[in-house]
């Protein structure tokens, strides 16, 4: 199996399209590092439609965690499981705007894989595209770094956790996670952290957020899982049910 068909096994949220199809209304991701571009402003009015956000940033927010959380999440787990890195820099990597909340498809221009250390991970996935998209969000809207950094921590963990809950090895996991936060860039250890639970007969790993992301205050208004307004212990009792019901939180 290739490390492709291997993320994609782990469900949509890890399924990179190689290659642009022609007409397919692609955004190119390296546009929207430029706070003024009109890709910024797309991908921002079309969170704020799908769920209907009440300010700029707010969802400048929401549009963090889940960019984070699904358009580099491949590459973060592809390193996790294979030691390799996807290249995810901006430039090689395009999206496709959804009616829903989040994204409707992540594509790769060329599938490059190389073998890697974490520091090509990091520089490839924090530093030259996460951490300055979280700052063009900063300047185009006014939200506060320090919450859309945590959008960026969130997310990154986001890969690590919902795996070790599909099948993936939660040791293994958890060592790849400590070894990527140990070396990551932009403050990520401090606006979060991963716990291991067991219930029952299963295991996995979760997230707990030191920062929000507003979605509460979205149409949806539901709080995430991992939302920093409910009490640790509040977040764990709700992720042990999770374990014992066998669903996959947001």
């Amino acid at each position: 199996m290739d490390v492709f068909s291997k993320l994609e096994s782990f469900g949509d949220r890890f399924r990179l399209e190689r290659g642009l199809t022609p007409h397919s209304d692609w955004i190119a991701c390296h546009r929207l590092l430029d706070p003024s571009s009109k890709e910024l402003s797309r991908v921002l009015e079309a969170e704020r439609v799908a769920s209907g956000q009440k300010s700029d940033h707010a969802t400048a927010l929401t549009v963090m965690a889940v960019y984070a959380g699904t358009v580099t999440a491949a590459a973060l787990l592809a390193w996790a499981l294979e030691r390799v890195v996807v290249d995810m820099r901006p430039q090689n990597v395009a999206i496709r705007l959804s009616d829903h909340h989040g994204f409707e498809a992540v594509a790769l221009r060329e599938p490059t894989v190389v073998e890697a250390p974490v520091e090509t991970l990091v520089s490839w996935v924090l530093d030259e595209h996460l951490l300055p998209l979280a700052s063009a969000m900063r300047t185009r809207t006014r939200a506060g770094l320090r919450q859309l950094n945590g959008g960026v921590a969130h997310g990154c963990a986001a890969a690590f956790c919902i795996a070790s809950r599909r099948g993936g090895d939660v040791d293994l996991l958890e060592r790849a996670y400590k070894e990527f936060l140990a070396a990551s860039t932009g403050g990520l250890d401090r606006l979060g952290r991963v716990i291991k639970l067991r219930q029952g007969d299963r295991e996995g790993l979760f997230y707990l957020r030191n920062t929000c992301c507003l979605y509460y205050t979205s149409d949806e208004a539901v709080k995430c899982s991992s939302c920093c307004l409910d009490s640790v212990d509040d977040r764990v009792t709700a992720y042990r049910r999770v374990l014992a019901d066998g669903v996959i939180p947001h």
